[in-house]
């Protein structure tokens, strides 16, 4: 099936397979493998990325799925060499150990931020849960989403 979508600002057309995932067209049609593949259910996270500026798990959506639409992924946050607020924060508030999840979520962040400039600590993990982490315990996560809003609001 013929598909037209844009990601990270750049338009595309394919021919894929009709049962081709979101996440499988992202890493080896585009070669944009910073959406990572977790678990292919959906219960992890790492997969997600911005569909029409929202958060979604593209493991579990097909790519004709996403034909029409805006995608953003991991590697359209930082701006040239320029790391996007969020993702400054991470690095700042070490919100990463083995670097798997984050990608996930510093998208999911990005969407909980866009829904909520000053969410409270419960509301940020209320909103990261859908995603995992296996290495830090999600209290530097948390501290980097909070410093994340305090950057965007200033």
């Amino acid at each position: 099936m013929q598909i037209k979508l844009t990601v990270n600002g750049k338009e595309y057309s394919h021919d894929v397979e009709p049962r081709l995932s979101l996440t499988h067209y992202l890493r080896e049609v585009l070669d944009l493998t910073g959406t990572h593949i977790g678990c292919d259910t959906s219960s992890c996270g790492a997969c997600t990325v911005l569909l029409d500026g929202r958060a979604v798990k593209s493991c579990t959506l097909l790519a004709v799925q996403a034909d029409g639409c805006e995608i953003i992924t991991i590697e359209g946050m930082a701006n040239g060499s320029e790391l996007h607020p969020i993702q400054a924060a991470f690095k700042e508030e070490h919100g990463l150990q083995c670097g798997f999840c984050t990608p996930g979520m510093v998208m999911t962040a990005a969407d909980i931020l866009k829904n909520n400039p000053t969410p409270t600590e419960a509301e940020i993990r209320h909103g990261l849960e859908g995603n995992y982490c296996r290495c830090t315990g999600y209290h530097n996560i948390v501290k980097s989403v909070q410093r994340a809003a305090e950057t965007l609001n200033q």
